[in-house]
């Protein structure tokens, strides 16, 4: 299974059976607003704090995931899910509603692709039949524990990004019809020695660009093997600085396969976001919300998803600590007839 150095290939191919996108109205207003499951007219949810209405967007995000596989939570052996949030809140939350085994991970806005991963993992190796990835951010939420509190108004450089508010959910089964995982690359921390909380791009980009060259080192194929690469949420800036350097380290990708979740979500135009999108949810609810409409669609074949994260906490920025980043690469391939 072990392909290089850090890539796993799935000789079993586990099958995305579904997958939900749900978001808050911000992001219905995006030029993808229709490829989402639900859009909510309220960025509260009827709840009483930011968080709790984090989590009742992973929950909702998972119950239709299961729904839409014709599965019952019961039949699900894991839940693998992380967020923002300290001690990864809303995924702990959501998981205590689900009742299913629960793994929390944590690779901030890596965290959709690194579940994926690793529910592609047990389904590969036969530890599981069923597993539910996820996970959630939420504009307020993320503002208020990382940034300042919304009703502050603090202004944001042309660097900064806007958290995306939403969840994403896959579930993965080792039969069935739809598109299939067929590979992984694990990203490693790349610190550039950025230490400004809001030029996000900028410290991740790098991340994305090692693990997309480690992904076609280990597997030995060249940029042209997928319809689309599509970075997490690097936005405007990461996503220049992440062509800069494909382009210095020669890795030949056609700007035209080269995209970012964070520049798709919003519409730059009308939708006061500064960079781009980021946040847990971005590249979540692209890959299962758009993304993989067009591929049942027969827009592509093959795609590679590198979710990118900034390792940082309050603390660690507090402290004048740099900002670790990572990414990590999934392949997804229509194998099966969906």
């Amino acid at each position: 299974m072990l392909k290089g150095h850090q890539s796993w290939v799935f000789e079993n191919k586990p099958v995305i059976q579904s997958a939900a996108a749900v978001v808050g109205p911000f992001e219905g207003r995006g030029p993808l607003g229709n490829d989402f499951d639900l859009v909510h007219g309220d960025s509260t949810l009827n709840q009483d704090s930011w968080e709790k209405a984090e989590k009742e967007l992973l929950e909702e995000a998972g119950k239709t995931a299961i729904k839409k596989a014709g599965l019952t939570k019961d039949q699900v052996q894991f839940f693998i899910g992380g967020d923002l949030m300290n001690q990864i809140m809303s995924a702990s939350f959501a998981a205590r509603t689900f009742g299913m085994s629960f793994l929390g991970v944590f690779g901030a806005c890596s965290t959709s692709m690194e579940s994926l991963a690793l529910a592609s993992l047990l389904v590969n190796s036969g530890a599981a039949k069923f597993v539910l990835a996820g996970t959630s951010s939420h504009n307020s939420t993320a503002e208020k524990q990382f940034r300042y509190p919304t009703e502050y108004g603090s202004q944001k450089p042309p660097t900064a990004q806007y958290t995306v508010t939403g969840a994403g959910a896959a579930l993965v089964a080792d039969e069935g019809e739809g598109p299939v995982v067929t590979s992984a690359t694990i990203g490693r921390i790349v610190d550039m020695g950025i230490t400004d909380p809001f030029n996000m791009g900028a410290a991740m980009a790098p991340a994305a660009v090692d693990t997309i060259q480690a992904h076609l080192r280990d597997l030995r194929i060249t940029p042209d093997h997928y319809d689309l690469i599509v970075t997490g949420d690097l936005a405007k800036v990461g996503h220049s600085i992440a062509c800069e350097l494909l382009e210095k380290h020669r890795v030949p990708i056609d700007h035209a396969r080269f995209q970012d979740c964070g520049m798709m979500i919003y519409d730059y135009e009308n939708q006061e976001v500064e960079a781009g999108g980021s946040g847990c949810a971005c590249c979540a609810v692209v890959t299962y919300g758009h993304l993989l409409k067009r591929m049942k669609k027969g827009e592509f074949k093959r795609i590679l998803v590198v979710a990118t994260g900034a390792l940082m906490s309050p603390i660690s920025y507090q402290q004048g600590e740099t900002i670790p980043c990572i990414a990590h690469a999934v392949s997804i391939e229509m194998g099966r007839s969906s």
